[in-house]
């Protein structure tokens, strides 16, 4: 019986070795979509958590069911004005971090 050496990587190391360290354009690139992901999944939960349907929702902030599929789904580029009419529309309190060169600053809307 061969003895095998399993080797392990972090996250973060795999991301390193295949799509860039932190700071290189692709990593950014990635991390944003991915961040952009993850809210169109958090704005899906909540609109069914409240009962709501896609056409409900868009009829609630102006816009039609088709727009808000393509944010849940993350097809489209949406405004940030448009976010916050959804979070406002779904009852649910917004806080945006922006990281700036070591420097935090915090935005609650």
């Amino acid at each position: 019986m061969e003895n095998k050496k399993v080797v392990m990587f972090t996250f973060d190391q795999i991301k390193d070795e295949f799509i860039g360290e932190k700071g290189t354009e692709k990593r950014t690139q990635y991390e944003q979509e991915l961040q952009l992901e993850v809210l169109g999944d958090l704005i899906r939960k909540i609109r069914q958590e409240r009962n709501l349907t896609q056409e409900e929702l868009g009829r609630l902030i102006g816009v039609q069911r088709a727009q808000i599929s393509k944010l849940e789904n993350n097809t489209t580029n949406v405004t940030f004005q448009t976010i916050l009419k959804v979070f406002s529309a779904l009852k649910a309190k917004v806080n945006f971090n922006v990281e700036l060169q070591n420097n935090f600053v915090q935005i609650i809307s």
